[in-house]
Formats: C-alpha cells, sequence, structure tokens
C-alpha cells in the first residue's frame, strides 16, 4: 500500500507567514483542508512509543446485557497530546470515500490508524456513534463500540472452567455485577454453562438467589434460555423456584413459554406455585393455553392449576383457546369441567372471541359442545353481529341457524347493518339469502349515535357508495323512503348518477325534503344544483319545479339573506311555537357557491313549469349576466301551447307512471312528445 510520510519536530508546528499564503494560494480548497489536517495532526501526535501501523486488537462480542448501552472503549497504540517530543507519522493512502459513512465494527481497528475521533453523537435512532476525521479531512462514522468483555464473563461464556478458577485465584470478583445487574452466576445460568455455575456457588453459595436490575434470578434465566442443567443444579442449591421478574414472572412461566416439559416438571416436584400471577393477572396455564401445549396443561392441572383463573381483563384460559384458535387446549380444558359460556368482563364469551376472530374450526367446535349462540356481550353484540362485522363469511353462515331472531331483534341492530356499514357484501348476500329484514331499523338508542339519524342498512350501503350493496338491499325489497335524511338525498349530495337512478327505479321519494332545513321546495333539487344533469333527471321523473318559483315575497324586494336568518334565530329564541318560514328557493341560489350557475338552474326548471313570474332576486340574478337575457325571455313571453298541453298531460300520466314512461303502452312519438326535449322550442 502506497504511503505518505510527515516529519514534524517541536510542540507545535510552523504558523504560516504572510509570504506563506501567496505559496498556497494556487491550491485548491480541498487540497487546502488535507494540509490544515494534516498540521493538526502534527499537533496532536507528538509522541509514538510504537509503529502506528500496527493493527488494534478486534474488539470483543459482549454478552446479551451489555449490547444495547454500551460505551466505547478504545485501546490507543500510541499516548496523546506528548508535546516537546518527535514524531513520525506513517499514514496509508486510502480510497476516496463519502464525507459522512457508518463502518463496521471489522473496520474499526484499521481506520484507528488512519483519523482522528472528532465527537461522539447520536443518530436519529437513538444509537450512539463517533464521528472521525480522516487525514484528508473527510468524516466518517463509527458505532460506539460494545464495553470490552469482563474476563470473567468471558471465561464463562466459553465454558472455561480452569481460567474461572484462575482469575478467582488473581483476585477477580466471581459476585460483582455488571452495570445491568448481572453477576458471574448469572451469566453461567443463561448461556448454560453448568461447570462455571458449580464453581461460582460453591465459592459464593448466598448469591443463588441475586437479581438483576430486571428482578431476574438465576433460576428465572436458566428457565429462560430452556437450560434444565443450570435449573436442576441451582434448584438443589436451594434456589426460590418462586421469586419473578420485574414483570411478575416467574420461572415456571417463563419455562411454559418455552414449552419445555422437562423444566416444567422439575419446577413443579420444587414448589413452584402453579396459580402465581404476573403482572397483567396471567398464569402459567393461561401460557400453556396460549401456546397449545395440552401435555403442560395437564401437567399444570395435575398440580393445582386454576382452571378458571382470570386476568385482569377476566380472561380465562378458555378464553386464550378461543382467541387465539387452540382447538386441542380449548377440548381438553371443556372436558375438564371449564364453563363453556363464562364470560369476561366485557361480557364476551369464547364463541364471541373465536366468532370475531375467525376461527371456523373453534366456532364449529364450540357450537358442537353447545355453545350459547345467543349470548350477547355488554355492547349488545351477539356473535353473529361481531362475524358479520369483521366479515367472517363461513362463521356467518355456522351461526345463521342457531341465532334467535327475536334476540336479534332485542340487540337493537341487525347484521344487515354492521355488513353495509363495514362494505362487507359476502356476508351482506349471506344474510338476505338467509331472510334477514332489508328494511330493519336501528334501535332509537343506537340511531341517536349518528348525527344524521341513520336507520336503515340501505342507507348505510349508500352513505358508503357501494352501489353493489345498494343494489343487492334494493333487490331484495329495501324501501328507500324510511330513514328521516332519505338515501337519496345522500346519492344526489355525492353526485352519484348510478346510485341515483337506483333509488328513483326502487321508488325514492323525488321530492324528498331535509327535516332538519325545512325549504319551500324539494331539498333534492337543493342538492343538485351543482350537477345539471342530475337536476334534469329529478326533473324528468316528476320533481316538482313549480314549488321553485313560488317565492314568499315575489316581486317585492327581498330582505337581506343575513337579516332573514338572524330573525329566524332570534324568533326561535323568543318563541319556539312561532313556526319558522321556509327557506326560498332564491335564498339558496343566492348562495356565492350556488349563483354562478343561478342562470343555467332557471333555465333547466322553466323547462317543467309554464307560465310563471320570477320574483325580484332571481329577474336581478339574470340581470347580472348579459347571456342569461334569452333565459329571462323565455319566462317573460307566454310559452307555447305544444309545452302547456305536454306539462297537462305529463301531469295527468302521473310521477310514478313517468319514472317507466319508455314502457308506457303509448305510441313512440306521443313518448317522445312527453319527453322533455331542450333543443325544441317551447
Amino acid at each position: 500500500m502506497a504511503t505518505a510520510s510527515l516529519s514534524v519536530s517541536g510542540s507545535r508546528s510552523p504558523m504560516l507567514g504572510s509570504d506563506d499564503y501567496s505559496l498556497y494560494s494556487g491550491l485548491s480548497e480541498d487540497e487546502l483542508i488535507e494540509l490544515a489536517i494534516e498540521h493538526s495532526l502534527a499537533d496532536a501526535y507528538v509522541s509514538v512509543t510504537r509503529a502506528v501501523s500496527t493493527k488494534t486488537p478486534a474488539f470483543q462480542n459482549g454478552p446479551a446485557w451489555n449490547q444495547p448501552n454500551s460505551n466505547p472503549a478504545f485501546t490507543q497504540s500510541a499516548p496523546l497530546c506528548q508535546r516537546n517530543a518527535s514524531v513520525s507519522i506513517t499514514f496509508p493512502a486510502m480510497q476516496p470515500k463519502d464525507d459522512c459513512e457508518t463502518t463496521t465494527g471489522d473496520q474499526q481497528s484499521e481506520l484507528m490508524n488512519e483519523a482522528t475521533r472528532s465527537h461522539s453523537s447520536i443518530t436519529d435512532k437513538g444509537q450512539r456513534c463517533v464521528a472521525w476525521r480522516r487525514y484528508n479531512g473527510s468524516m466518517y462514522f463509527t458505532p460506539e463500540s460494545a464495553e470490552l468483555l469482563d474476563p470473567v464473563a468471558e471465561a464463562i461464556q466459553n465454558g472455561a472452567v480452569d481460567r474461572l478458577i484462575r482469575l478467582s485465584w488473581m483476585g477477580k470478583s466471581l459476585t460483582k455485577p455488571n452495570k445491568q445487574g448481572w453477576a458471574p452466576l448469572h451469566e453461567a445460568a443463561f448461556y448454560g454453562q453448568e461447570k462455571c455455575l458449580k464453581v461460582i456457588l460453591k465459592a459464593h453459595p448466598e448469591v443463588i438467589d441475586s437479581r438483576t436490575l430486571r428482578q431476574q434470578t438465576p433460576l428465572l434465566l436458566a428457565a429462560s434460555a430452556d437450560h434444565v442443567g443450570c435449573a436442576q443444579k441451582l434448584l438443589e442449591s436451594g434456589a426460590d423456584p418462586n421469586i419473578p421478574n420485574k414483570d411478575g414472572e416467574t420461572p415456571l412461566y417463563k419455562a411454559c413459554e418455552q414449552e419445555n416439559v422437562e423444566s416444567v416438571e422439575l419446577l413443579l416436584s420444587n414448589g413452584a406455585q402453579v396459580n402465581k400471577t404476573c403482572l397483567q393477572g396471567w398464569t402459567a396455564l393461561h401460557e400453556a393455553v396460549s401456546r397449545n401445549n395440552v401435555e403442560i396443561c395437564k401437567m399444570l392441572v395435575r398440580a393445582g392449576a386454576d382452571l378458571n383463573a382470570r386476568n385482569m381483563y377476566g380472561i380465562t384460559p378458555l378464553f386464550i383457546a378461543a382467541q387465539s384458535g387452540r382447538a386441542e387446549a380449548l377440548l381438553f380444558l371443556v372436558k375438564k369441567g371449564v364453563d363453556i359460556n363464562s364470560q369476561v368482563n366485557d361480557g364476551a364469551t369464547a364463541l364471541y372471541e373465536a366468532s370475531k376472530n375467525g376461527h371456523e374450526e373453534i366456532v364449529e367446535l364450540l357450537l358442537s359442545l353447545n355453545a350459547d349462540a345467543n349470548r350477547a356481550a355488554k355492547s349488545g353484540f351477539l356473535p353473529l353481529h361481531i362475524a358479520a362485522q369483521r366479515g367472517n363469511e363461513e362463521v356467518v353462515s355456522l351461526l345463521i341457524p342457531v341465532t334467535k331472531r327475536a334476540r336479534v331483534q332485542r340487540s337493537g341492530i341487525s347484521p344487515l347493518h354492521l355488513a353495509a356499514e363495514r362494505n362487507r357484501d359476502d356476508v351482506l348476500e349471506v344474510l338476505i339469502d338467509a331472510g334477514y329484514d332489508v328494511n330493519a331499523m336501528l334501535s332509537p338508542d343506537r340511531s341517536k349515535m349518528y348525527e344524521d339519524r341513520r336507520s336503515t342498512a340501505l342507507y348505510l350501503a349508500v352513505m358508503n357508495n357501494n352501489i353493489s350493496a345498494t343494489t343487492m338491499l334494493l333487490d331484495a325489497g329495501a324501501n328507500p323512503n324510511l330513514d328521516m335524511f332519505s338515501p337519496l338525498l345522500v346519492a344526489l349530495r355525492q353526485g352519484c348518477i348510478q346510485t341515483v337512478t337506483l333509488l328513483v327505479d326502487h321508488g325514492a321519494n323525488i321530492n324528498a325534503s331535509v327535516p332538519t332545513h325545512p325549504t319551500s321546495f324539494p331539498g333534492t333539487v337543493m342538492f343538485c344544483m351543482k350537477y345539471l344533469s342530475l337536476l334534469k333527471y329529478l326533473m324528468d321523473n316528476g320533481c316538482d319545479a313549480l314549488s321553485c318559483f313560488q317565492c314568499h315575497y315575489g316581486c317585492n324586494p327581498h330582505p337581506p339573506i343575513k337579516a332573514t336568518r338572524d330573525r329566524s334565530s332570534l324568533d326561535d329564541k323568543t318563541d319556539e311555537d312561532t313556526p319558522r318560514m321556509p327557506v326560498q328557493f332564491c335564498e339558496i341560489i343566492s348562495a356565492p357557491q350556488i349563483s354562478r350557475w343561478a342562470g343555467p338552474i332557471i333555465d333547466v326548471l322553466l323547462d317543467y313549469v309554464g307560465n310563471v313570474q320570477l320574483c325580484a332576486r332571481l329577474i336581478e340574478h339574470l340581470d347580472s349576466y348579459e347571456d342569461w337575457a334569452v333565459i329571462k325571455e323565455k319566462s317573460a313571453l307566454p310559452r307555447s301551447l305544444m309545452h302547456m298541453c305536454r306539462l297537462t298531460i305529463r301531469k295527468q300520466v302521473g310521477t310514478e307512471r313517468l319514472k317507466h314512461l319508455n314502457a308506457l303502452p303509448l305510441p313512440e312519438r306521443l313518448i317522445k312528445y312527453l319527453s322533455v326535449d331542450r333543443s325544441q322550442a317551447y
């Protein structure tokens, strides 16, 4: 490898004078930085006792306990900041790298010989790093090295018993804990070094139940790491099997977590308390059931485990088996006499939880064991409700035959509502085929939870703009006029012509109003003023256009809209019995976001009325734009006889038959005449 050398004498590098600036003025910025770094290094490394090219010993990996919070401990090959000495430093030539990069542990030793440590820092991920500056001025970062492994811990991890004994003779402590509270006995138990463990126990039997900062005993660590031999030696030496860690977990709990039958048997035979709970209230049986280990469950039950033990949420082992789909463990518990219909704190049963999580096998098993499908949770939901909400089609099919319709009705909500609300179309179809009432209404208590007081499954499907669900419900006989706020108004507000067509074809009230905002004209018109195609569709199907021109103020001057609203609000406060004047069409069309389309809107409406007189405010709108003069003229002139006849016939035909005008037994020419064609002159 090519090298570059630098020799310096004295305590400081020479200072640059004014003459030197002219000498270096021709250098590039990178060359100047490199030169400055060389001078800086010459100041820092003024004495070296051995060749810098010697590799720094590689750092040894620490144990599991000292990895996250380790501190750097680099071994320098030469003392720093020794001045008044002569130094000869050799810098290995390096390939150019990015200014900021992270190196691995294998590179740290070599890089230390090439650069100067600048400062420590912490990355965005919380990792401590060391910033280094190369001799060429560039920067790179390395993770802080793990703390050098203690010789005693190293001997234990390697199983070097002879070395451990020698270290003890040399005065090394076999009881001193590290920063995490791990003593050598904890190391031996965790790494399964039985011989080392015997040496430490023989020398210091008093540390047998010593604890780490997380309250872990050597026995608990041995059980956690699945080292049966170490656990047996500790128990033979008098270790307490019931000391929990910081989370309240005992060695028995950890042995069940590891599914080690031998460890469980060993601990139980040495006095482990089978019903001791952790901080969350779980017992060893809870853990064994969650692992579906029936053999360990049998051992625990023989030792006196409580089959109905509840954690802090009232969850029993049976509930755990149903929740996690553990069929073998569940069947074992039921055979032992566990109440299959027991409920947790929120009222849920094992069947409810299995239905919630879509465990078809568990649901089928519970039903075969006569689990009650009509026992509701505190929310009022039955297992069928939660299965429909989660979209578990197979589970829904299993629950439908065993769920009583009267019990569903008493809950105040149909599974159809939940399936429609969550867009579970497959489940919706299954429920409809099973004969569930598509016109079932939410109970008042549930309906008032929504600001719009929604009540039907159809409303929920329209609200989600789910055309497939809307079609299924309407084809099954859903009534589109049951909700306080018509689903048609929702579809118009969304501007979905397909949904609007579906609803109108199935009998939706074309003149539906908004109960909370009374108007003198149909509320449907108010929601489609920005969609002229929808407005024309409504008029073609019999919407009341004449009411839009029946203004309360007529040709008289209109009061300001804001004043009218303030007065209405004031009247509401002073006298609740005083009827509030409905909002006029001219007021709605005067809103800033609508007024720009006032002319075209009036033009469409005029096609469906006879001779009408525009109010002062509508005339004011038509006068505001010169291109709308023709619309004003259209309203002022008498309408043609052909147009007036058309309106009369359409009125005689009726709104419902107008929806299916093409299907009427009339000549094609007459049907064409009754259809409003804006290209014709009236």
